[in-house]
């Protein structure tokens, strides 16, 4: 039988709470030999939706995606050294789309069992979104999703 959390997708999005959950999934990978693979997903789905609402014009959407993948192209590199500092490894995977559905494809394709998100606080837009974002991984997933929450990833990180 294979363990608990042996193969598990961790999502990168830019906010801090998601290099925590980096660093929670590095920790796991040290402590457990799980499988990490870090996610960033370029949400071409929501540039899509502005594009018909023309608030972007197709050029500007074209830029718009063209810098979120460059984006995640750095939070992923960022999320291999972190590993890398550690002398753990974890596979880096840009993706397209709408984020839950992405995440929840990517550990389907995957055999995940486990997705690893950062948790999340209310009370600014981007927020908010992080946090509806989470909610549908966590509503459609198959597979077990933990929420990285406060200073236990951290300190599971340092003492590596």
């Amino acid at each position: 039988m294979k363990g608990l959390l042996s193969n598990v997708i961790v999502l990168v999005n830019g906010a801090e709470s998601s290099i925590s959950a980096v660093k929670y999934a590095i920790a796991l990978q040290r402590a457990y030999g799980s499988a990490v693979t870090a996610v960033y997903v370029v949400d071409t789905h929501t540039i899509r939706q502005l594009a018909l609402s023309r608030i972007f014009v197709d050029d500007e959407s074209e830029e718009y995606e063209r810098s979120l993948a460059e984006t995640g192209r750095r939070y992923l590199a960022f999320a291999g050294e972190l590993a890398r500092v550690k002398g753990a490894t974890i596979e880096r995977r840009l993706l397209s789309g709408s984020i839950a559905g992405e995440v929840v494809r990517a550990a389907e394709d995957l055999a995940a069992d486990g997705i690893i998100l950062g948790g999340w606080e209310r009370g600014s837009v981007f927020r908010d979104l992080l946090a509806e974002e989470n909610k549908e991984i966590a509503r459609t997933a198959r597979c077990s999703v933990l929420i990285v929450r406060g200073s236990a990833a951290e300190e599971a990180y340092r003492s590596l």
